[in-house]
Parts: C-alpha cells; structure tokens; sequence
C-alpha cells in the first residue's frame, strides 16, 4: 500500500479530542475527567467555565469532537520483526460496515469463517498455566483449521499476549501454502497506548516505527504478534472501556456478513465471544453482546467473572422450582432465596466492588431470562436453522470451516439420508471457495452433477471470479470487446442477466484454445449450425442458463484450471471423460495462461500444475497401450466431441506435450502412418531403388503388411464368447494410410464398421501402396530437390546470361518453373489451413523469405541497370535454400537430435556475439583513433573500426601498420586536403605505444576470455539438451509426418499434375478434400461408448495403483500413525475428564450425605443438660 492509496483515509475516519475540560476531583484541579491533563486542553475546552462548572460527569460523546484521524498506514516493531502490521485511530462511533472493508479491501485480510472474541484476561496479572494451553492448544488451533479471527486487545499483557505469541508459533509451524490462516486482530483504545505518539503522522505512515520499551508496569504496548490493530479513539487517556461499544458492534456487524470469497459462502459468518476471567465491571460487556443473540463461551475456572457466571448458572439450573398455591409465595419464595445466594457468591468473588446490590439484581434478571431461553446462554450455539433438515446448518458450518473431517464422522456416517436440497448451496460455496475434498465428499455421497450444473449455474460460477485473477481480467477484456467502452466496469454490473458471461467465457476459451478445436458450447446449446459468431452469442444469451450442461465434468475441468486451482481440477479431470485429451487440454490452457500471467509465483504453479496434466497424459496413454496396442491408436487419433472436435495428436502438439509424444506408443502409430501400407523394416536403398525403377514395387523387394481382418468373430458367430468378440471393429479403424482415411471417410455407417480396402486389380493396389506412403513422398521430395539445388548452382556458375535479349538461358526457364511449382504448393498449404498457423512456422516463413528473394532477383536481372544487384539477390538466395535442407533431414534418427542442438546453440551464439560486438566497437573505435588523428574516408572507418578488429581474433594482425617501429610499404601523407581526397595518412607516432596495449588487452580478452566463454556456453547448452534431444526430435517429427501425409505424391516440378488433378477436383467436380483431415477418426455410437468405457477402466487402474503406492510410502504411514497417536491421546484426555468429573460427583454426593447425616443428627439429638446437672452427672459418674 502506497501513501497514495490510502489519503482518502482522513477524509471518512476521525479521532476523538476532549473539548472541554471537566475537573477531576481526587487531582486538585490539574486534570481532567478524561485523563488529560490541564496543559493538554485546548483554550476553548479551558474558557468555558460556566459549562464545566454544572458538569459532574464527563462523557464522550457530550464533551469531545471529530477531527481527522492522523494515525494510519503500517507499523514496524523496531527489533522484534521485519513483517509489518497495520493500525488505525478511529473514533468509538465510526460506522463497522466501513472499517470492516478497509480491512478486507485494502488491507487484504482474508474473510474469516469464523470470529472468536477473546473478553477478558487484561492487566498484568499473570495468566494461569492451564488457561495458556487452553489457548495454545484449544483455541489457536481450532482458529487455525477454520481461517479465523481472533479479537483481543493486542497488548503485551494478559491473555493479549498469549493469543499473540500462540498465533506466532502456530503460523511458524503451519505450511506456507496454508489457505486456513490465523488473523490476530487487536482493538484497544487510543489513550492506553504506550508510545502513541510514534504513531502520529497525519499524511500516514508506511511504516510506523514502534519502540517497545520496559520502562513501567503501567505501561500497555502494542504486541508485535498481531496483524492489525484498531485504536479506538474516545478522547480519553490512560482509561480502559473506551473500545467496548465499538467492538460491540464490530462483532455484531461482522456476524450478519457472508462467508467464503466476496461473501459468496451459503451462512453469516459465526461470532463467538469467549470469556477468561475478567473484572466486575465486565457484566457491562456480557450484557451489551447477549442483547445481539451473540453466543458467548465462558472459561470456568479462569477467575473473575467468568467464575462467577459459571456458578451462578450451575446454581441456577440445578435449583429447586418451589410450587405453591399462592402465585405470590411461588414467585417470592425462590426468588429471594436466588438472590440471597448470588449477592453471596458476588461479594465471594467481588468483595472490593461497592455497587453490589445493583449487579446482583442485574445479573439476576439475565440470568433468569437465559434460563427461560436456552438459546441465549452463554455456549457457543448456532442460531436456529431456517431449514427442514435439521443438519443442513451444521453442514453449511462444516464447509465454510473447511473441516471435512468431522463431516465425514458426524454428518455422512450413515445415519442421515441427504437429499438433493440440502447439498445444493453446500456445493456451490465449496466449488467457489476451493474445497475439492467437500466437492468429493458431496458427489459421493448423492448429489448428482447432471442434475445440479446447468449452464446458468455454471455462468454463475464463472462470476464468482475473484477480482485481480488473471481469468477475471480476460472476461473483463472480452466484455468490453463486446459491448464496448461502456462495459469497462466491472461484472457485478452485468448480473442482472446471468448468461451475459457466457460469451465472454467462450471467447476466453477461444483465445487460449486456438484453432486446435472449434468453439466451446456451440454443438452443445445447439449453435453448431449458426455461421455468424454474433447471431450465435445472441441465441446463446436467450435461454440456455436452465438447460443442464452436457460435459458437467469437463466444465468444472475448465473452470478449475481457468483459476490455477490444483486439487480441484485434478479431482474433476479423475471424473472427467476421455482422460488423456482432457489432461492434455488442461495443459494447454495452463501454458497459454502463464504465458499472459505477470506474477513470478503464479506462473510457476501454472507450469508445475501443466506438467503434472502432461505426466498424466503420459501414464494414462502407457497403461493403454500395455493394454492394447491397436486401441491406444484410436484413442490419439479419435475425434473428441467433448473437446471441440480435435485429437489427442493435435492437442499435444497444440499443447507443446514433448513427454507425451516421446511415447513409445505415440512414435509407434507416427511411424506406422510414416511407411504407410509397407512394413517399417524396409531399408531406405531398397524404396530409392524402387523410386529409380517403379517395376521393382510389384517384385519381392519391398514387403508390405497385410490387411488385418478386423471383422473376427462378427454377427455370424453369435454363439461365441462376448468376451472374445470384443474385437478392434468395436472400436473404430485405425487410420494408417491414405486409403484408410479415404474409405473411413466416405462411410456413412453411424459405427464405423470393419472394412477392407476397395477390391482392384493388383497393379493399381500395389501402386497405391507404393506412391501414397508418406515415406515415398518424402522421398521423392528429397532426391528432386537436390536436383533442384544442383540446377540452381549449374544456372549461378555456369549458365547465368546477361538480361533479355541474350538471355535467360533454357535452364533457367526451367529453374523458373520448378520455383513456380513449389510457390503452387506454398500456396496450396496456405489454402488448406490457416495462415497464422502457417505463418507460425519457422521453416514457412524460410520458404516465403527464399520465395520472395528468388522474385526480387528474378525481376531485377531482367533490366541492365539491376543486372548486378539482381544476380546478388539470387546467390544470397541460394544460401536460405540450401539451409532449407536441414529441415528435411530432421526425420532422421541421428540427425534429427543434432539439430535441434545446433538450433538451441544458435540463441548462445547472439548472446555471444552481444558481448563481442560491444568489446570489437569499444576497441576499434579507440584503435582507429590512436593510429589516425584524421582520416574521413567511411569506407577505410568501416574496414578499420570494425572488419580488422574481427580478423584479429582469428591471428590476421597488421603488424607493420600498428606498429611504427615496423617499416610500412604503404605511401602516406599529412596533408588534409589530400587526405580528404582519398590518400593515405600518416600514422601518429606518440601515441603508438598506447595501440600496442590495447591490442595486447584485446587479444587477451576475445581470444582467452570471450572465445572460452562461448565454448562454456556450447558446453552447456550440449549436456542440457542432449539429455532431451531425443523428446524434442520425436515432438517435431509429428509436424514433418503430417506435412508429408497431406502432400501430394509427386514432387516438384512434377507436382504440378497433382495440383491440376486437385483443381479439377474441388473446384469444377466439388469433391470435398479428405487428406486435409489427417489422423482424425469420428466414432459415434456404440463404438465411441466402448472405446471411452475401456480408456475410463485404464485411468481407474493406474489411479488405483497410484494409490496404493502413495499409502505405502513413509509420510502416508507416519500420517495414519499420527492420526492413531491423536485418538488415543483424544481417549486418554476424554477419559482423564470423566475421572474428574466423577471424582467430582463423589465429592459433591459425600457432602451432601453429611451435610445429610449432621441435619439428621441435629434433629434426633437430645437437648443440652444445664450446667448444674451436667456437674451433678459428673459428680455421680465420679463416685
């Protein structure tokens, strides 16, 4: 928080200031009721003795005024901790509702799910030993597990300072991620304050330093253990009370406020005061809260009044009901007795309190009517349910408490039959609010998600955003985008209307997906068939928020990782469908969003969390392929409803899943579709053999696979185990080559049934197998665009004519035409997709970069005047095409893995020559300097500055020209107009021993210290590759199969007659294109049912054998052994009070029996003799 952030404070917070001085008594005049003294007062307070001269009493609100507060901001302890609380002077009358909201707005404390006002314990007195653990152990602890507040008076003293320093160690020993935290929160009143003064700065202060010193026993600090702290202002000094009513109605405030994010939890936050101790003068306090139906929680034994009230209570409830006839005698006769034996035990526990008879008589009347009224009393209980279930409130305490642990045991043991009504909002507040296990616990236990998610509740959900989340801003972006400017606020404006972030929601959605998948929603609400994006947000904005949502897991999937949220969205990918693509969906998104997020913290937890979806995807796709190899290659390949319509394939190559690619079983379907219908054993010298002489494809030489007969055990064995039938028919084709795609494509079967391929003569199947493999395109592609490359060197070299009309020659022309058929495939490949997707490629923008040059040169060599230039354009232009090979040789095993080295290398040689490049200029410039006083010719500078300094780090040094010693052949000349024309100077001869030092320093520097750093740098970057090398070759191999799976068969030049042939095709015959679906597969039916069944059966297992792993792992067995620990500890305390309280009952019952025993002797004893007999009995006994 910044000084600028918070100057509205003193324009809407005010302090108190007595305004006129009321005279003491007991101080001769030299202080004022307040406990100020006389000097203190302001004039004004001083003049006006007619009106101090009536008063007998001073009080706040009569004899002080408002002024802005000039206490405000940060406080430092100096010497005790370098994290910083914060403070606020406030007047005892400043509306709760806005002090509650700085603290939650600005400050930033979290919401509390629970309140527990600590009354009582002040002063220096020393707290007993039992109640410090009470506080330690019970109430710090129990804090803890909920998130909660604890109100006290923040001093260094009394209970105070043990909620402080129990705050302190717990927190130490709490993890750092904590979500529960413990909010120590101190009000106090101003005049008490040791020190205040430090405090005072009217433009605030960021920080406060607070000195604590030991200087008096009187003196009250502040403790540095709490968070906050609010000073209540009255205007008094040195006096204690003046904070009762504000914090008063703090709680009271605070108790009618929601729970969870924004207020967003489905109960008021619960407020329990808790009483240790305390003086008389506390009944005041007990009195003010309990007209609130505040609960109040009394620590019996603690001394003070919070004894005292458990005994009159005891006594109260245990106490004999009179019945009489007479209404008068009923109504008298316990009454006096009750008095009688209250007014005993006050002057017991009071016996310095003067105004007795008042308390009693007060006390006496609450006590009566919290006995008349059992909810009042002085017990923490919840306020009465509204609801039919009576355990619906102790659910929704349960959940806002996040203390699933005691819902398990108390609420879902069993015994209670939850209905769909109950679990409703208990849902809502723990999706909202970051509860999985809750979320976990409900859907197992009868809430069914079809029924609850509908698309206006998961609207709903996605308002619940927390502002200043990176989701939040992109709906906020989209918004604008959509109803413009106007919209710039935030989207509590807009929620009159709930589906009015459906669009927004989709455009997220949208922007991070990319063009990997079609729109989210649109199939689903029935928008599929709209064209226009505008009249489809429209539609979707009428009536949809009631239908249910048709992926309820994959949504909540979305919206969990949309907010970064781990637990959560791993528990709905475990419930989600088609498990592999919804963690590589979940990837994706997480990579996308910490490319957008700023904070250092966050994007790291978005990386780990996008990792732990790739591993998932890894092991999930493992376990189905040991499972079975032929269905794993439907599952990559298989068209997604859920998930827009793509791939496993497209979304890990979308998401940058490298580990999921690097798959044994992922390289295995690449390559089967790489060789196409022949067998991948076949050697590369026997296909270019076959490629020089197409005869030999009909021959033995090359093997191809069988066609696998899909269709075992169909409809014409019925008798035949179901087991043994459930063959890869029921699961869709694999897709394997061309022809495959082609015939999937074309069946209109709603099950894709087991096919084989179309029957034709075996010259033209074989054919088809031979020159539709991708391997064979590639091929081909290679072998011709080394001829490409060697007629581009032959035209250079040897045949390059000078301008029309002597040239070009004819293997130019041809050069020209081979260049036209590779810019009709650039362009074909632009036209199959999209171009930003196209354009996202490096090699892409190689090939239009050496397209574009090739275009330049061509046209600048047909005129005489950019003959030269034209020729240039054309051999740079050799160059990018050369360099295109190396993305031709990245299939290759070994290569492959070696240039992607070479590439990452790259990036350390611009850091490199970085640092060369400013050393070479820093010397060349004071070289050139030194050597020549005057030498204007630019072309020489250039030269000399920058080109001799580079040659010097690879030994062409110049001795005889930088060395005057040395004799230079070299004419030169001191004349400036000579010079100015271009001679030669003459070198400077007394500075000449300053060039021979810096080139020693120079040579020192790039050769030794420059040139070893970049062969460190190299060495680095190697070992940190090469280990990865292989993940990252196998990655982009996908990109090279799918580039040449979709090309057509025949090479440049000759691929001119496959672009003619698709013309014809798609644009006069309209026959729609099917190798531009490359690797999808649509299942419907029964075989999409049984191929998402079996994939669900594979996630199932490998989460159970995770399980099994994680319980017998050490930490899991010392967390079982510790909860055993804790419940026989738990039976140990439970039963070490029932020894108590029966000892206590023994007790009581033996007094009461002699109490019982003496009345009984009393009664039955005969009277005293007088003293004459007694000495005449005595007399008698002596004789």
């Amino acid at each position: 928080l910044s000084i600028f952030g918070l100057s509205w404070i003193p324009k809407i917070i005010k302090k108190r200031v007595c305004t006129a001085f009321v005279e003491d008594s007991f101080s001769n005049g030299s202080l004022c009721q307040c406990g100020g003294a006389r000097d203190a007062h302001a004039s004004v307070a001083l003049g006006d003795y007619f009106s101090t001269a009536i008063v007998n009493h001073w009080d706040s609100a009569q004899h002080s005024s408002e002024y802005p507060t000039d206490a405000f901001g940060e406080l430092q302890f100096a010497g005790a901790s370098k994290r910083h609380s914060y403070f606020l002077r406030l007047s005892w009358d400043t509306p709760p509702s806005m002090v509650y909201t700085l603290m939650t707005a600005h400050w930033g404390l979290p919401t509390p799910n629970l309140v527990v006002s600590v009354v009582g314990g002040e002063g220096r007195s020393k707290v007993k030993t039992w109640v410090r653990e009470v506080i330690r152990q019970g109430l710090v602890k129990a804090s803890q597990s909920t998130g909660a507040w604890i109100l006290t008076a923040g001093l260094r003293e009394g209970v105070g300072r043990c909620v402080g320093e129990a705050v302190r160690d717990h927190a130490t020993a709490a993890s750092s991620v904590s979500i529960n935290k413990v909010v120590a929160l101190g009000i106090t009143p101003w005049g008490l304050v040791h020190n205040r003064q430090q405090l005072v700065n009217p433009q605030g202060s960021f920080p406060a330093k607070y000195y604590v010193q030991n200087t008096s026993r009187d003196s009250c600090c502040l403790d540095n253990n709490y968070q906050a702290f609010l000073l209540v202002d009255d205007g008094s000094v040195g006096r204690s009370g003046g904070e009762t009513s504000f914090r008063a109605k703090l709680e009271d405030y605070i108790s009618h406020q929601r729970t969870g994010i924004w207020g967003s939890g489905s109960i008021d936050i619960p407020v329990l005061c808790m009483l240790v101790s305390g003086e008389a003068n506390m009944l005041e306090r007990v009195d003010l809260s309990l007209k609130s139906s505040m609960p109040w929680l009394v620590l019996a034994g603690s001394g003070g009044v919070a004894d005292f009230l458990s005994d009159i209570l005891e006594n109260l409830s245990s106490a004999p009901v009179v019945q009489s006839s007479g209404e008068g005698d009923a109504e008298a006769g316990p009454s006096m007795d009750l008095k009688d034996r209250m007014a005993e035990r006050f002057k017991k526990y009071f016996p310095s309190e003067a105004e007795a008879e008042k308390l009693v008589e007060r006390v006496r009347a609450k006590a009566r009517e919290m006995h008349h009224h059992p909810r009042g009393n002085l017990t923490f209980l919840q306020r009465a349910s509204i609801d039919a279930s009576p355990y619906n409130e102790e659910l929704k305490l349960a959940v806002t408490w996040n203390r699933v642990d005691i819902a398990k045991s108390e609420l879902f043991n069993g015994d209670i039959q939850w209905r769909y009504d109950d679990l409703e909002d208990s849902m809502t507040d723990a999706l909202i609010n970051d509860k999985p296990q809750f979320v976990r616990l409900f859907t197992e236990n009868g809430l069914n998600i079809l029924d609850y998610l509908t698309y206006g509740r998961l609207e709903s959900l996605y308002r619940s955003v927390a502002d200043g989340t990176l989701l939040y801003q992109l709906l906020q972006r989209c918004l604008v985008e959509r109803l413009g400017t106007a919209a710039v606020g935030t989207l509590s404006t807009h929620q009159e209307s709930p589906s009015k972030s459906a669009a927004e929601k989709m455009q997220v959605l949208e922007w991070l997906m990319g063009d990997v998948c079609r729109p989210f929603y649109y199939e689903a609400v029935g928008l599929g068939q709209i064209s226009s994006r505008r009249r489809a947000i429209k539609v979707l904005l009428s009536s949809v928020t009631l239908r249910r949502c048709l992926y309820p897991w994959a949504s909540l999937f979305i919206w969990a990782v949309l907010q970064n949220r781990n637990e959560m969205a791993t528990f709905f990918w475990e419930m989600a469908a088609e498990s592999v693509l919804s963690a590589l969906s979940g990837c994706k998104i997480l990579r996308e969003l910490s490319k957008l997020e700023t904070e250092t913290e966050t994007k790291l937890s978005m990386k780990d969390l996008a990792q732990k979806f790739e591993n998932l995807a890894h092991d999930i796709f493992s376990s189905c392929y040991r499972s079975h190899e032929s269905r794993s290659f439907t599952l990559l390949i298989r068209k997604s409803p859920v998930w827009g319509g793509t791939t496993c394939l497209q979304m890990g190559m979308s998401a940058d899943a490298r580990l999921f690619f690097s798959h044994d079983g992922v390289q295995s379907l690449l390559s089967q579709i790489w060789w196409g219908d022949m067998k991948r054993n076949t050697d590369v010298w026997k296909l270019l053999l076959t490629f020089f002489c197409p005869v030999l494809c009909y021959t033995n030489l090359i093997s191809f696979r069988e066609q696998e007969d899909l269709q075992q055990g169909g409809d014409d064995k019925p008798n035949e185990d179901p087991h043994a039938r459930d063959n890869d028919s029921l699961y869709g084709a694999t897709v394997f080559s061309f022809s495959d795609i082609k015939h999937i494509s074309q069946s209109q079967d709603s099950i894709p049934q087991s096919y084989r391929p179309p029957k034709r003569p075996f010259i033209v199947s074989r054919w088809r197998q031979f020159w539709f493999a991708p391997v064979t395109s590639f091929l081909g592609n290679v072998l011709m665009y080394f001829l490409f490359l060697l007629l581009f060197a032959y035209v250079l070299l040897v045949d390059f004519k000078p301008p029309p009309p002597a040239g070009p020659a004819i293997t130019e022309y041809v050069l020209y035409f081979w260049v036209f058929t590779i810019v009709c495939e650039e362009i074909r490949e632009v036209s199959a997709g999209r171009f930003r997707l196209y354009i996202q490629d490096v090699w892409n923008k190689c090939d239009l970069t050496a397209i574009i040059l090739f275009i330049i040169g061509l046209i600048c060599r047909m005129f005489e005047w950019s003959y030269g230039f034209g020729r240039d354009v054309l051999c740079v232009d050799y160059m990018v095409f050369t360099l295109r090979l190396i993305h031709i040789f990245a299939i290759h095993k070994q290569l492959g893995p070696k240039i992607i080295i070479v590439g990452k290398m790259m990036k350390d040689v611009f850091f490199f020559l970085f640092f060369l490049g400013v050393w070479l200029m820093a010397y060349g410039v004071a070289n050139q300097a030194l050597i020549y006083s005057y030498d204007p010719n630019p072309d020489r500078i250039f030269r000399r500055v920058f080109y001799r300094p580079y040659l010097h780090i690879f030994g062409q040094i110049p001795v005889e020209e930088m060395d005057v010693g040395k004799e230079w052949d070299m004419p030169c000349t001191d004349n400036v107009t000579l010079i100015e024309t271009g001679a030669e100077p003459c070198r400077v001869q007394h500075s000449n021993w300053l060039v021979v030092i810096l080139l020693v320093i120079y040579l020192l520097v790039t050769n030794i210290l420059l040139i070893n750093l970049l062969i460190a740098m190299f060495s680095y970057t190697f070992s940190e590759v090469q280990a990865n090398s292989d993940i990252y070759w196998k990655f982009q191999r996908y990109n090279l199969i799918v580039q040449y799976h979709s090309r057509p068969s025949l090479a440049p030049p000759f691929i001119i007659l496959s672009h003619i042939n698709l013309f014809i095709k798609r644009k006069i015959r309209k026959v729609p294109s099917v190798k531009i679906h490359h690797f999808v597969l649509e299942l419907k039916g029964k075989a999409a049912n049984r191929l998402m069944t079996w994939e669900t059966i594979q996630k199932e297992d490998f989460l159970t054998a995770q399980s099994k792993v994680q319980k017998s792992s050490d930490s899991e067995r010392l967390k079982r052994m510790s909860a055993k620990v804790d419940g026989v500890v738990k039976h140990l305390t439970e039963t070490r009070d029932l020894d108590h309280r029966l000892r206590a009952l023994e007790n009581e019952v033996h007094g009461r029996c002699m109490r019982g025993v003496c009345l009984i002797m009393g009664h039955i004893t005969p009277p005293h003799p007088k003293r004459g007999d007694m000495m005449t009995s005595a007399g008698s006994m002596e004789k």
